[in-house]
């Protein structure tokens, strides 16, 4: 039987296995995107000197707009716990765009990129640096990352079947990586000894990876879980809060006029509040800690009064909505904080040495080999 599975290992890694070098080595990367994005644009995300007293929303928001590019509209604000971080302006284009503005002194701050180099690694994890067709036809770069992904998850178990002794007194030896014995003997630990260690972390960033690249295994494993999925998980109200939210949406003549009162109604009640982020009607409150990243109570509010109308606490929320939070947390392992994030990164840098290392046992293997032959023909 293991030697089925050796057969299979070696089959399915041949053709995929650049791909999934490149793939686990930009997921790597892309860990630690926010703190090294964080100094880079320090200057926008922080404020030059914190002041006694924050200006209005609205006011601050005024300032804000005619700095707009043509297109661009203002679709929310977030606003920190931290007194020296910036208000963050989210805007409607580009996806995830947004601007900054310093609170106590009014100055829009700017509109940061996102930093060239992780645009480059995002694209190459997703993508394979292919780009969306638009047209309905194949999506071939998302399609081959999907696809080696899948199979990644099928070569990942079977090197466990073939990894597991016969003997139990010979696991020790299995997992240990020597360094002093020669680079042969250290790549085959790195391989064998190193894929072990690695495979769990593997084994949940690739299950949960595959939820953006298939449709179909997303329903799946949301159906495995028993979770129905719904279109939307807005926050629920009665037909008095809808008709408010109607009202204010004939009534309101100033966008941002009572987001204020809203946000002060919303701080005073979550007074542990990582951060707060205000958009027309509605706003979420993340609390931070460990857990789900993506955990937020959501409020709906009168924007002609700035009046709470409706409170859906995350507690209360879908299992459709806690699993999509779950799955993007699982699978860049920031619900643990740093120590997580820094198994999943490790994880993830031996995921990219395995193909290599299989390449080069592979290869040498084989070279081995044809060196027999040739001495026993000549």
């Amino acid at each position: 039987m293991k030697k089925i599975f050796k057969q299979l290992h070696l089959w399915l890694s041949i053709p995929i296995g650049m791909v999934v070098s490149v793939t686990c080595f930009t997921g790597a990367v892309l860990i630690f995107e926010p703190e090294i994005s964080e100094r880079a644009h320090r200057d926008y995300l922080y404020v030059a000197e914190v002041g006694a007293e924050a200006l209005p929303i609205d006011e601050l928001l005024a300032r804000v707009e005619p700095t707009l590019a043509e297109g661009q509209e203002i679709r929310g604000i977030t606003i920190f716990d931290d007194a020296e971080r910036s208000y963050k302006v989210n805007l409607s284009q580009p996806k995830h765009g947004a601007t900054y503005v310093d609170q106590y002194s009014g100055e829009v701050l700017g509109q940061p990129e996102r930093l060239g180099f992780f645009r480059t690694m995002f694209r190459l994890h997703r993508w394979l640096m292919d780009s969306n067709p638009g047209d309905g036809s194949i999506f071939w770069g998302k399609m081959i990352v999907g696809i080696s992904t899948l199979l990644m998850v099928i070569i990942i178990l079977t090197g466990v079947v073939i990894w597991l002794p016969k003997h139990l007194k010979s696991l020790g030896a299995r997992l240990k990586i020597k360094v002093r014995s020669g680079r042969h003997r250290l790549l085959y630990d790195l391989h064998v000894a190193g894929g072990f260690y690695a495979t769990a972390l593997l084994l949940v960033m690739a299950l949960t990876g595959l939820t953006w690249s298939f449709s179909w295994y997303r329903d799946g494993l949301y159906s495995v879980l028993g979770i129905e999925q719904t279109k939307s998980s807005k926050p629920t109200n009665s037909p008095t809060d809808s008709k408010a939210r109607r009202d204010s949406r004939t009534t309101d003549t100033t966008p941002y006029a009572y987001w204020q009162e809203a946000y002060e109604q919303i701080a005073s009640a979550n007074t542990e509040a990582e951060q707060i982020t205000i958009s027309k009607g509605a706003a979420t409150v993340k609390s931070g800690g460990w857990g789900n990243q993506r955990a937020a109570d959501r409020y709906t509010f009168d924007n002609a009064t700035g009046e709470i109308v409706g409170v859906e606490l995350y507690s209360d929320s879908t299992k459709a909505n806690k699993a999509r939070g779950w799955i993007y947390s699982l699978h860049v392992g920031n619900f643990g904080g740093m120590v997580t994030r820094i198994m999943w990164f490790l994880a993830a840098m031996l995921g990219a040495t395995l193909p290599l290392t299989g390449y080069y046992l592979w290869i040498r293997r084989m070279v081995v080999k044809r060196r027999a032959k040739a001495k026993i023909r000549g």
